[in-house]
């Protein structure tokens, strides 16, 4: 295709969440023809899903994207529902070019080699949408992941993922088991023991680091930004006084862990953010949620632990995290890494790929709402120069 024909066509963004939009609104800022595809009615459509408790555990100055402020009369920390309506606005005050109930199914390239000109993404509708480039802004958490364990499909109790959990109302005075501890899963934990469930346990495979959310002040994150480029041994020994400021819950079944806090984000754990009052050391202290042991099988009604013993909850609420759901959208351009993401992130383009960008798909312990608003000027840049060339 002839450069100037490339040129002309729209960049193509899929996904309308935070990711999505910031980058459509950097591109818009430097004449570049943006269309960001949604698959749902609407912007924001995995942040409505989100159970009702929830806050963004980063500040509201570090989860604005580029071009408009969270107004402060969302607070510190935002709601998800004073989130949502800040996408929305988001998009109306960048004018930002959203075709909905669209489905990309697969990304293409247009020519028979990487260098061939542009891509086509195939929609639903038999629809075929070529671009000269391409952002794909998915999200980090696109597919529910439950676990396949021995037993599953038998249980004679409820299970459910977290993508699935909104409030506590339905499990007001059952005995709930919710088996994962990062921060849904400790967060849900609390909702359900405050919202009136007879016994809830967490199911912990590897005990996580507990930080508070803020400390005088000062948010937990501000500290995951000053580190974020530090030596790994260095953070973790800045991170232990932190660490330490919250009790040990050692007698309760929740030990500190071994491996510091920084080498454990490395490897993909982030620390659990305490919100103090209403988080989860004070339910794990007054024994309203019980740390336990990993699942292990289920087998009836029953659950085992894998440390032998055998529970009978009511509900299983699975917050084992999810996948980013990207094989069938680009893995047959050999980009993906073992876990499914993407090799390359933010304005780097891949060799096998050049013209395809993907933004949201890492959990720094500096914010990733900080972290792709600060990605979307940079891939909008890099398109910009592309198309100059």
């Amino acid at each position: 295709m002839p450069n100037n024909a490339l040129s002309a066509q729209p960049v193509y963004v899929v996904g309308a969440g935070p990711g999505g939009l910031a980058t459509a609104a950097a591109l818009g800022q430097r004449g570049v023809r943006a269309v960001v595809v949604e698959r749902s009615g609407g912007v924001a459509a995995s942040w409505r899903g989100h159970y009702d408790r929830l806050r963004l555990h980063s500040t509201r100055r570090w989860s604005s994207l580029p071009g408009l402020p969270i107004p402060r009369s969302a607070g510190r920390w935002v709601h998800r529902d004073d989130f949502v309506r800040y996408l929305e606005d988001y998009a109306r005050h960048h004018r930002i070019d959203l075709a909905t109930g669209v489905t990309v199914a697969r990304i293409d390239r247009a020519g028979p080699s990487p260098e061939g000109g542009g891509w086509v993404l195939r929609a639903n509708g038999g629809r075929e949408l070529h671009a000269s480039a391409v952002v794909v802004a998915t999200g980090h958490n696109h597919t529910p992941l439950l676990p396949d364990w021995p037993g599953r499909g038998g249980f004679a109790g409820e299970l459910l993922h977290a993508a699935a959990y909104r409030d506590a109302g339905p499990y007001a005075g059952r005995d709930v088991l919710v088996v994962g501890a990062g921060n849904s899963g400790a967060e849900i934990a609390t909702d359900l023991a405050d919202g009136g469930a007879a016994r809830v346990r967490l199911s912990v495979r590897t005990a996580p680091h507990i930080l508070r959310r803020s400390t005088l002040g000062w948010p937990a994150q501000a500290g995951g930004i000053l580190g974020r480029r530090l030596p790994v041994g260095l953070v973790d020994r800045m991170a232990r006084p932190l660490v330490r400021l919250n009790p040990d819950l050692g007698e309760y079944g929740l030990p500190r862990p071994e491996t510091g806090l920084y080498a454990r984000v490395r490897r993909g754990a982030i620390p659990v953010l305490d919100t103090g009052r209403t988080g989860l050391v004070r339910a794990v202290r007054q024994r309203r949620v019980e740390p336990v042991g990993a699942v292990s099988s289920f087998d009836g009604g029953k659950v085992l632990l894998a440390d032998g013993e055998v529970i009978s909850p009511e509900v299983v609420i699975a917050a084992t995290g999810y996948r980013r759901g990207l094989e069938p959208l680009v893995g047959h351009l050999g980009i993906l890494d073992g876990r499914g993401g993407p090799l390359v992130h933010g304005r780097e383009t891949h060799p096998a790929a050049p013209g395809l960008y993907f933004t949201g798909y890492t959990n720094p312990i500096s914010g990733a709402l900080r972290e792709l608003a600060r990605d979307a000027p940079r891939i909008a840049a890099a398109i910009a120069r592309a198309r100059r060339r």
